[in-house]
């Protein structure tokens, strides 16, 4: 038990803490016990003044720095100019007339004369061949190939004719290639001189084929001669310098045909080599006499052109009026 629980004997009760405080030092709040002195106040003049409250310090206002000056937004840099696109080697060749009259006595086209009903079959070939050769991405669809299953069925007397129709268009150069070496015969129906030509140009690269085209008076008419033969034509064709020699008469010239006049695809191999370099092969057949067969042949060793024409020579009639067709990659 605490000291306050306890009672003494006598049966008095016992003080308290507070009482026994109060006794001792007179600190009872509830009595008036003695009090303790009071401390007397110390003078003004002796007295701390009480320290000023630490101002708080002022915020660190930082200069304003003034935006800076917008810079100019840097020039794109130039694009590179685009390289000036190739031009178009020119024909320098030797200069021929050609005797309107010799033309006649072979039954081909006179540039002069009235319109006949074989100037119109031609036109109708050209526009379709025309219109192939200008919407070709490359300068293999302005490169065209006539050839023949056979020797007789007409190749050369039909490249000679289509050449002089398309030369009668405006603007376009029309460069005619005798191709083939074996019996070369061009030059003999247009009148003129065999000259250097397409093969002395293949086994001699310091010759530049262009030296070597002549230049007739047919406006937009050039002739490239067979050239001398030799025991490697074949070779000399399927080199990599006949792609170079046919890209340098091509290139940059958009408004320039060629027609290769070329010999027999069955009886011999320029065909089927050139027919890699063009874009268009015209298959000439002769009405009644080229076997299916023989068609089917020379078709397979041309299938590298991509886009194989059939012409119907010497029709005497056709039911629908019409004498030439197409065969071959475009489903015709």
């Amino acid at each position: 038990m605490t000291d306050q629980g306890k009672i003494n004997r006598e049966g008095a009760r016992p003080a308290s803490l507070f009482e026994r405080a109060d006794a001792a030092f007179g600190l009872d709040p509830r009595g008036n016990g003695l009090k303790l002195p009071e401390v007397p106040a110390v003078p003004q003049p002796l007295r701390r003044p009480a320290p000023a409250p630490a101002a708080a310090p002022a915020p660190q206002v930082q200069p304003r720095q003034a935006a800076p000056a917008p810079q100019p937004a840097p020039a794109p840099a130039p694009e590179p100019a685009a390289p000036p696109p190739p031009r178009a080697v020119a024909f320098n060749g030797p200069f021929a007339r050609i005797d309107r009259e010799h033309l006649r006595d072979g039954g081909l086209i006179v540039p002069e004369d009235p319109v006949t009903g074989l100037l119109e079959e031609f036109r109708i070939v050209k526009r379709e061949l025309l219109a192939d050769a200008r919407t070709g991405a490359s300068p293999l669809a302005r490169r065209i190939l006539v050839c023949s299953p056979h020797t007789g069925e007409g190749k050369t007397y039909c490249a000679t004719n289509l050449a002089i129709a398309l030369a009668a268009e405006r603007g376009l150069e029309v460069l005619l290639v005798d191709a083939d070496v074996v019996k070369p015969s061009i030059t003999d129906r247009l009148g003129l001189a065999a000259r250097e030509g397409l093969m002395d140009a293949l086994s001699d690269p310091a010759i530049l084929p262009e030296s070597l085209v002549i230049r007739t008076d047919i406006d937009g008419l050039f002739v490239l001669p067979a050239g001398t033969a030799t025991a490697r034509d074949a070779e000399y064709l399927a080199s990599n310098r006949t792609a170079d020699l046919l890209d340098r008469l091509t290139e940059g010239a958009p408004d320039r045909i060629l027609i290769f006049d070329t010999p027999p695809a069955l009886a011999a191999s320029p065909a089927a080599e050139l027919a890699k370099h063009v874009g268009q092969a015209l298959l000439v057949v002769r009405a009644d006499e080229t076997s299916r067969a023989a068609l089917e042949d020379a078709q397979q060793l041309l299938s590298a052109c991509g886009d194989i024409k059939l012409l119907l020579n010497a029709a005497r009639y056709s039911p629908s009026g019409r004498r030439f067709g197409s065969y071959g990659a475009k489903g015709n």
